[in-house]
C-alpha cells in the first residue's frame, strides 16, 4: 500500500491509500475518486516531502523534527501530516480484512450504478423488493436519503462499475 496526500478542486486535503501509483492513476482516470469533505471529483496528488533516511552517523537520541505543512494546509482545520514510515503490519492486516469483507458483501449485492438513491427510496417505501444494493450517490443524495430515514453508508474502498472491469 502507498499513501498519497490528495487535494480536491476546492482545496480540501486528505489521504488516499492505494496499492500502487498506477492504481491511483487508474482510479483518477475512471472518476472513482471524490473528496470526502465536499464530494468534488476533481482530485490530484498534493505535493509531498520525500522520506529521507538518516545517515548512519546520525545521533540516535536526536529529537525528530516536526513534519512540514503543505502550504495549502497552514492554518486550516484538520491538517494531518503524512507518515513517511512503512505501514504497520497490524494496519495492513486490518485493511486486508476490511477489503475481503467488502468483497464478500459486494458478491451478495446488486450494482445499481447512478440509480442508487432512486433504488434505495423504492425499497424503503415498499415500491420494490428489499435486497442489498450498491452504486453511486452524490454527497447531497446521501444526505437526503439519511434525512428521509434511509440508512446508507459509503464503501470503505472505491470500486469500479462492472462494465469497466475486464
Amino acid at each position: 500500500m502507498i499513501v498519497f496526500d490528495l487535494i480536491c478542486g476546492e482545496g480540501h486535503t486528505f489521504e488516499g491509500w492505494f496499492g500502487s501509483s498506477s492504481d491511483f492513476a487508474d482510479q483518477q482516470t475512471n472518476g472513482l475518486l471524490d473528496c470526502p469533505s465536499c464530494g468534488s471529483p476533481n482530485i490530484t496528488k498534493a505535493p509531498m516531502a520525500p522520506a529521507v533516511a538518516a545517515k548512519g552517523s546520525a545521533r540516535a537520541d536526536a529529537a525528530p523534527t516536526a513534519p512540514t505543512e503543505h502550504p495549502s494546509q497552514s492554518g486550516s482545520e484538520g491538517a494531518h501530516p503524512v507518515a513517511s514510515q512503512p505501514m504497520p503490519e497490524e494496519v495492513q492486516k486490518a485493511l486486508t480484512a476490511l477489503a475481503k469483507a467488502q468483497e464478500k458483501a459486494l458478491k451478495q449485492s446488486t450494482w445499481v450504478g447512478d440509480k442508487f438513491a432512486e433504488a434505495s427510496r423504492a425499497m424503503h417505501y415498499g415500491e420494490a423488493d428489499e435486497k442489498p444494493i450498491h452504486g453511486n450517490a452524490s454527497v447531497e443524495e446521501a444526505e437526503a436519503l439519511s434525512d428521509e430515514g434511509i440508512a446508507v453508508a459509503p464503501l470503505p474502498f472505491p470500486i469500479a462499475p462492472p462494465e469497466d472491469l475486464n
